[in-house]
């Protein structure tokens, strides 16, 4: 006899969390980037993007091996290494993590219906902190926060944000683009902090309100925020963190930012010279990418080579072109000396040579 299941709205155990390389176990980047603080970027582990404006601090990012045990053997950890303890008012330095919206259809945020949904964290800092976690609906400009407090202790934060039904006319965008902007809060001018912080429902945005009561990282060259075991799933509960097969968390990284070829002595793909100064060549990508990508190539003397009729031509880099969400062809139409239809191949010969392709919210 088969016992019916007797909790039919439980989250299923695979699936659930919306978050993607919330173990930060992903670094296709590299491990460490350090002098961060300028402008906008993605150092290490995919999808956790660095978020700053206007500040004179500077951080280095690193995935640190470090985490608690069972959850993950990796973190993302921010180290201030230069301070910045006058604030200006337009100032913020963010941890950020995007997600398309048809992947948070299930929030049904917006309309009759809207779901609670419930975000849960490790973290832990050199002292105790006060930090805000947003939940900023890009679609619709709506938001709400939520404090959270640091130890020197790994300590696992539970914060559930209310439903948003809005005006029962404004759910999430169901495509490709981004909907969900979650910002951690580490930093922020009085632009941000002036306000009542929005922590007990969804409302238009107002920006004074969206980090009201919140310490800064950027206070002394001291401090450090170590992160990992992030959750994002629908229900006021937080539930056990959601352990994924790498393979399958790679996978995902790859929608948006695929690593093809880097360093020394790697195949980058078969090519045929189309007449006697072009060469090109096709890469298919491992899963289909958020959009057709752009082309990340490090620019090196010589760096690359086009081996073809048993000699080669040195390539300093590549061109995209006809670029879909499953290929791309790469081309070289300056360096390349070659007869018509002769076939080889594209290969790096520089430690520092790198092919990638882009398709990041």
């Amino acid at each position: 006899m088969t016992k019916a299941r007797t909790n039919a709205s439980a989250s299923p155990a695979v699936g659930r969390n919306m978050i993607i390389n919330g173990a930060m176990n992903v670094a296709q980047r590299g491990t460490s980037v350090a002098d961060i603080g300028a402008s906008v970027i993605l150092p290490t582990c995919d999808r956790w993007v660095i978020n700053p404006e206007a500040t004179a601090g500077r951080v280095t990012v690193t995935q640190t091996a470090d985490g608690p045990n069972g959850i993950s053997a990796n973190c993302l950890k921010i180290d201030c290494t230069t301070a910045d303890a006058s604030i200006a008012s337009g100032e913020q330095f963010i941890l950020e993590h995007k997600l398309e919206g048809q992947n948070v259809q299930r929030i049904g945020k917006g309309v009759a219906g809207a779901k609670q949904v419930t975000i849960s964290f490790y973290v832990k800092a050199n002292a105790a902190f006060n930090f805000a976690l947003e939940f900023f609906d890009a679609d619709n400009s709506r938001n709400c926060s939520k404090l959270f407090a640091t130890t020197t202790d790994w300590v696992r934060q539970e914060l559930t944000f209310p439903a948003d039904v809005d005006d029962g006319s404004s759910p999430f965008d169901d495509d490709n683009a981004a909907s969900v902007r979650l910002f951690f809060w580490l930093h922020a001018g009085s632009d941000f902090t002036s306000g009542t912080l929005q922590s007990g429902s969804f409302a238009n945005n107002t920006n004074a309100n969206r980090a009201a009561g919140i310490d800064s990282i950027l206070s002394s060259t001291d401090n450090n925020f170590f992160i990992t075991g992030v959750q994002m799933e629908v229900g006021p509960v937080a539930t056990e963190f959601e352990q994924e097969n790498i393979t399958t968390t790679l996978a995902k990284c790859q929608r948006y930012y695929y690593e093809h070829a880097a360093g020394a002595n790697k195949i980058i793909s078969n090519a045929a010279a189309y007449d006697s100064a072009s060469a090109y060549g096709e890469v298919n990508f491992p899963t289909a990418m958020r959009a057709a990508p752009t082309l990340v190539v490090n620019e090196i003397g010589n760096g690359y080579t086009f081996y073809k009729n048993g000699a080669s031509d040195p390539i300093n880099d590549f061109l995209l072109q006809g670029a879909t969400t499953t290929a791309a062809q790469l081309y070289n139409e300056s360096d390349v000396s070659a007869t018509s239809g002769h076939a080889g191949f594209f290969w790096t010969v520089n430690a520092n040579c790198l092919v990638a392709f882009k398709s990041e919210l």
